[in-house]
């Protein structure tokens, strides 16, 4: 009763109530930012891992490699759809697709770009997550043996559209009498996907497996065999059963292998970023400190009749500890609230923003993916909670306990 009273007086206390307010308006928008920053970080994770497992082979496996009669390393892959039926056998494994991978140029009119050929059947580009979406492409996928599949960072950069025919042109085409020159097949567009990570749909292009071996003279031999698994943050423990299966001269390459310096750098930056959202937390916590020593400093005379009256060091300690406990609380509650809202409503929020700014403030290019992302978890938002409501108790302390040690002679000298 005691504290409630102190919380709600304001002409007497002077600056007192000021104090208050700054502590409750610091610790919200320390929790908003602390909650916010953890919804945003979750999400960039999760997009990240889900574009490159969603589109990106799980485990590749390669051929070690033997030179060939020219004295070239030759690493293809021969008696590949066996292979890949075994590979498939595999406990575990959800998908193997032999592959022809090769870089070109792809031409339109009077447009060029550089792009990634990624040869297989029908069957396997069908089967493969978020190229094989029909919500977000164009065309017909079931037409993709007549032509060619493009992204749509790639459609975008030559003007292309489904139906238009353009020019693939590889630099290891025809062998002549007077050496190699260049190949130069017309496709026609049937299929424009968009995985939703700006590095595929802006470099990737499929074509039906023959036609690719034709393309590159791999007649008869694929590049590699791209698999997929049931759980592919457990990769790891599928590796030594695939090398078993793909042969002495085989070779895996995985997921993490490729991407996981990118991930260790996210997760050393997840956690500075905690680090110092947590400094930023504390420093909104220390306001509280300031409004209790005031209020302390005020109510003097106050803790000299209460005590004399009887009242136990204890009770005057919980009295200034409410005062700031319940400051913490209710601060904490609303940044929870403000940064569940954020998490929830991004997408408008961020299309405001953008709207605000006149557009251009999210490049894909650079950031690798399309849009702001943003995932709520629990347990993000109780570490934000118990962080906050942490240092609100922990720094209320010092002061109430000063105030339960005031002397009472002291306080009443001079009244």
């Amino acid at each position: 009763m005691i504290a409630w009273r102190y919380l709600r007086a304001r002409r007497a206390e002077g600056g007192v109530s000021t104090m208050t307010w700054i502590s409750l308006i610091g610790i919200t928008l320390a929790v908003f930012a602390l909650i916010a920053t953890l919804a945003v970080r979750s999400g960039f994770r999760a997009e990240f891992v889900d574009t490159i497992l969603g589109a990106n082979a799980h485990v590749t496996i390669y051929n070690l490699g033997s030179v060939a009669e020219n004295g070239r390393l030759d690493r293809t892959i021969t008696d590949y759809d066996a292979a890949a039926d075994a590979l498939r056998a595999v406990p575990g494994v959800t998908r193997a697709a032999p592959l022809v991978r090769g870089q070109v140029m792809i031409n339109l009119r009077d447009r060029n770009a550089g792009v990634e050929v990624y040869g297989m059947t029908a069957e396997n580009l069908a089967s493969l997550p978020r190229i094989a979406d029909l919500a977000t492409s164009l065309g017909d996928i079931a037409r993709y043996g007549e032509g060619v599949a493009i992204g749509s960072g790639v459609a975008r950069e030559l003007g292309a559209q489904v139906g238009d025919r353009i020019k693939l042109i590889s630099p290891n085409g025809v062998k002549t009498a007077f050496g190699t020159s260049p190949r130069i097949n017309a496709y026609e567009v049937t299929y424009v996907f968009s995985a939703g990570r700006y590095d595929i749909d802006r470099t990737r292009v499929y074509m039906p497996l023959a036609e690719a071996q034709s393309f590159f003279n791999r007649e008869g031999v694929v590049d590699e065999i791209e698999v997929m698994v049931e759980v592919p943050e457990e990769v790891d423990r599928y590796a030594s059963a695939l090398l078993q299966t793909a042969g002495d001269r085989a070779q895996i390459w995985t997921w993490r292998d490729a991407s996981g310096g990118f991930l260790r750098a996210l997760e050393v930056e997840d956690n500075v970023m905690f680090i110092i959202l947590s400094i930023l937390v504390l420093i909104a916590a220390m306001n509280i400190v300031s409004g209790l020593i005031m209020l302390v400093k005020n109510k003097g005379r106050d803790i000299g009749i209460l005590r004399t009256m009887g009242l136990t060091e204890g009770s005057i300690l919980r009295i200034f500890f409410i005062c700031g406990a319940f400051t913490g609380i209710i601060g904490t509650a609303m940044g929870v609230v403000f940064g569940c809202l954020f998490a929830i409503y991004i997408d408008p929020l961020f299309s405001f923003v953008n709207y605000v700014m006149g557009g251009g403030v999210w490049d894909p290019s650079i950031r690798g993916i399309y849009a702001l992302p943003a995932e709520l978890h629990l347990d993000d938002v109780l570490s934000a909670v118990a962080l906050s409501l942490g240092l609100s108790f922990v720094v209320t302390i010092f002061p109430a306990r000063r105030a339960a040690r005031m002397n009472p002679v002291e306080a009443l000298r001079y009244e």
